[in-house]
């Protein structure tokens, strides 16, 4: 295959994340072995499409979708008007039974040639692996899940009218107004659509990326599943809208007042208004305004609450967490096993690394004497600490900083480590001095596989034996899967394999 000419193909498999194996097609629809195979994102095992090749290096070539010429057997219709547009969900168009198959399967073909790569029985003969691997768990909701949204402001063409919602599938400028997503539910909807139509009237102008002029930038919604508290972040820059319009207090005014009369499922706890100046298509917290409310929610999992702030982590399908919190507890329990002691052992000193508002330091205190949670956004080790009086665990402590430099810091070691990183995985100077502090046992949870794979790697390197590996959907239709996985020590691999498994 040539760069820059286009060929049919078929797609024959799709790799982590979302990268389909295409094979081309000759005119008689013979595959064309001797040209190789592309990846090309966006389709469906089964698919024949149209393709034009953009990159090629080192023999391995990467094309863009054209055209779907034929569909897979496996397709079904859309439940979600903006699919194919909307560049939110990878797999709208399977059955969520053939989406949980190729999610279990990824994190097989993902992890599986690093543990046997890496692990030898004495007789140099490769470990068997396959009673590692748990079935992968589904979500409870298949729809409407999400807790979060970030929606930008924009233009679904050049100079086009005022869009808020997603970016369009391959695009870093246009935005696709979902105002029918599937995976949120009436409440984002509806605060989407009314914030839309009130700046439309409004005529008030959005942030140009090329141009950094403009005002409007994002709009964050974020709702409890518990407590069906709603919280919303109007997201700026400080530029101040035409005076033609009105001035920028009234026109928050006014969108707050409009917000509050909305006939929502859930109940509004605050709405907020936040400077950004930054130039890059995320999120920074240069200034909040509260304009109503307050400016944190209220959240309910497995029995604890915990106080959610507009930028704290937060996992974002709230039932499918609790699902994931109580998978960890079971590892945690298996970890802290041992036949030849008594039964509810507690853990001595538990680290709970990457900690987010601290809910699985909370939820796992009563398997430990202390928690200590490690996290670098403040405002969230803020939440952790709160949230631990209000719950009344006296043995949790949540430490702002990075994992790298705090660590050095801390004078209590930890018998036990939960790591729960962001997405990029674990700077490898901190996984070294994470491994260097030998514990037993340490659980990784992961919601970016090629992250995990090569972090475990360096923990098997280390002295870390792969126990159980659980995939867990938290993100129906997209391409996601967080994955958790219990190590243990490989120096009593043969005894603590058996007691562990």
């Amino acid at each position: 295959m040539k760069k820059g000419q286009e060929y049919t193909g078929r797609v024959e498999n799709i790799k982590f994340p979302n990268k389909g194996v295409v094979v081309p097609l000759s005119e008689t629809g013979e595959v064309c072995a001797e040209e190789g195979i592309c990846i090309v994102k966006n389709v469906i095992p089964g698919q024949k499409i149209r393709f034009r090749v953009n990159k090629k290096r080192s023999g391995q070539c990467e094309g863009m979708l054209l055209e779907v010429l034929s569909r897979s057997p496996m397709e079904i219709d859309s439940a979600c008007a903006h699919f194919g547009s909307c560049g939110g969900c990878a797999y709208q168009t399977l059955s969520y039974e053939d989406q949980l198959r190729i999610k279990e399967q990824q994190v097989h073909e993902l992890l599986s040639p690093v543990i046997t790569q890496k692990l030898k029985d004495e007789n140099g003969e490769t470990v068997d692996i396959r009673r590692m691997f748990e079935k992968i768990v589904p979500s409870p909701m298949q729809f409407g899940y999400r807790n979060k949204m970030e929606f930008s402001f924009g233009d679904a063409s050049p100079g086009g009218p005022l869009e808020l919602g997603l970016h369009k599938r391959g695009s870093f400028y246009d935005i696709v107004s979902c105002r029918s997503c599937r995976i949120v539910d009436d409440d984002f909807r509806m605060i989407l659509t009314e914030t839309l139509a009130y700046f439309r009237g409004k005529e008030t102008t959005y942030f140009h990326k090329r141009t950094h002029e403009g005002y409007l930038r994002f709009l964050l919604v974020r709702k409890a599943a518990a407590t069906g508290e709603i919280l919303i972040d109007l997201v700026t820059t400080s530029q101040t809208p035409p005076d033609t319009i009105c001035t920028q207090k009234s026109l928050l005014e006014d969108w707050t007042d409009m917000l509050l009369e909305l006939k929502l499922s859930g109940k509004i706890a605050g709405v907020l208004h936040t400077v950004d100046d930054g130039v890059a298509d995320a999120i920074v917290n240069d200034h909040t305004d509260i304009l109503y409310g307050r400016d944190w929610f209220n959240e309910k999992v497995l029995g604890l609450t915990f106080r959610i702030t507009p930028f704290s982590f937060f996992q974002t399908n709230t039932l499918s967490a609790e699902v994931l919190y109580s998978k960890v507890r079971e590892y945690v329990d298996i970890a802290l096993a041992d036949p030849d002691k008594e039964q509810g052992k507690k853990s001595k000193v538990v680290y709970d690394l990457y900690s987010g508002t601290g809910t699985i330091g909370q939820l796992m205190s009563t398997k430990a004497e202390s928690v200590i949670g490690v996290e670098i956004v403040e405002e969230a080790v803020k939440a952790a600490n709160e949230n631990a009086e209000l719950n009344g665990l006296h043995n949790c402590r949540f430490v702002a900083g990075d994992v790298l430099k705090t660590l050095d810091e801390i004078e209590d070691k930890p018998d036990l480590i939960i790591l729960d990183p962001p997405r990029d995985g674990i700077n490898p100077k901190a996984l070294a001095k994470i491994i260097n502090y030998g514990v037993q046992s340490m659980i990784y949870i992961s919601c970016k596989l090629t992250s995990l794979a090569r972090d475990m790697v360096t923990l098997i390197d280390g002295g870390y034996f792969p126990v159980r590996i659980c995939p867990i959907d938290q993100f129906p239709a997209t391409s996601h899967v967080e994955t958790v996985v219990l190590m243990g020590k490989t120096v009593t691999r043969s005894k603590s394999h058996v007691d562990l498994a």
